[in-house]
């Protein structure tokens, strides 16, 4: 499965089965097939409630919080998706203690070559649109700092499989203006 086929299911799957959880019996919400019209209805009414909230609160933020602290927040987030997917704690898995062990698992879901100290991530020379569901609503004013939270999960793929702090730039990101989402991780 590839990173944007993950991506897509996980927010299909993620937001029907915490949604359903709230209002139908677990064995019900696990099979979308037994949701009756009104129960369908019902998680698509709370689906764009969540979306709403989120907006609202990434836009508040966006509005009371300095540049530092909206960052740090994004970091948590970055770090909280590492922790949340498998395949991105696998990276680190298979490349532990070894650099080009690591560079190769990255190699099943993104573009990755090295060049003396730095290393360069890409999601594919032109990338069609944002990967993260989150943020893909262009109502929330945050759009250039949610790039942070990608960046620090590939950080901390790096930290986690290496074992040390290792420094990730941005180089461009689709919802920055790039044609891509490109990082640059710094060995030294």
């Amino acid at each position: 499965m590839d990173r944007k086929e993950f991506f897509q299911k996980s927010v299909k799957i993620g937001i029907c089965f915490c949604a359903a959880s709230l209002l139908i019996p677990l064995d019900k919400s696990l099979n979308a097939n037994l949701l009756s019209e009104d129960e369908k209805s019902i998680l698509q009414i709370q689906k764009h409630f969540i979306e709403n909230w989120l907006t609202d609160l990434l836009n508040t933020i966006d509005d009371v919080v300095d540049e530092e602290t909206k960052i740090k927040l994004f970091e948590g987030c970055g770090k909280g998706c590492f922790n949340r997917h498998q395949f991105k704690k696998d990276i680190a898995i298979t490349g532990k203690d070894d650099l080009d062990k690591l560079i190769e698992a990255y190699k099943k879901n993104f573009e990755i070559w090295r060049e003396e100290d730095l290393v360069h991530i890409r999601y594919g020379e032109i990338s069609s649109g944002c990967y993260c569901p989150v943020a893909r609503d262009p109502n929330i004013k945050t759009y250039r700092l949610q790039c942070e939270c990608t960046r620090t999960t590939h950080q901390t793929i790096f930290e986690t499989a290496l074992g040390r702090p290792h420094k990730v730039d941005i180089v461009e990101t689709v919802r920055r203006g790039g044609k891509t989402c490109h990082f640059i991780v710094h060995l030294n």
